[in-house]
């Protein structure tokens, strides 16, 4: 293989193949180096591509759905409900109904849910109202069925609990 300059420039090179094994596989050498790694190159920028969008579809949801809530009732377990409750939440019982903050609320609830052990939460219907969802549905437990209404608002990228009513069912 011989490298020539062509006229009138100093940069340019002019590459002139002799017919020889040296020069033919100096030329499929390089062409196959350039063509794998060029294959690489492509490979991995897919790769990157869909790893990013793996982790960007599973990062944490901070908005909270009617179903999360409804399933933290059915389980009555109140401490995956707290993570749902307002700053300030509004709770009707039979017996007592009041403004409560977040840790009172959780104690209040954790009590009725102590007294009343819940067995199943059975969702009647659910909808929205100006901005706000709410769901109507029924309590069971061991001391009888209790008619539930939970308000849920959004406040900045959250949806949070806002009030709950247990009336005795009829």
């Amino acid at each position: 293989m011989k490298n020539l300059r062509a006229k009138g420039s100093k940069n340019t090179l002019l590459m002139v193949f002799f017919p020889g094994e040296d020069s033919l596989a100096y030329f499929w050498d390089y062409t196959l180096k350039t063509n794998i790694l060029s294959i690489m190159k492509s490979i991995l920028g897919l790769a990157v591509l869909t790893f990013s969008l793996v982790l960007v579809s599973f990062r944490p949801s901070s908005s909270y759905s009617i179903d999360d809530i409804a399933g933290a009732m059915r389980s009555g377990n109140v401490g995956q409900l707290s993570r749902y409750l307002d700053t300030r939440v509004d709770i009707s019982l039979p017996e007592k109904s009041d403004t409560y903050s977040k840790s009172q609320a959780e104690m209040i609830i954790r009590d009725f849910f102590t007294t009343n052990v819940v067995q199943n939460f059975l969702v009647k219907h659910k909808g929205e109202n100006g901005g706000s969802e709410f769901c109507v549905g029924v309590l069971q437990t061991r001391n009888g069925d209790y008619r539930t209404t939970l308000f849920i608002k959004q406040k900045g990228e959250k949806q949070l609990l806002q009030e709950i009513r247990f009336q005795p069912a009829q």
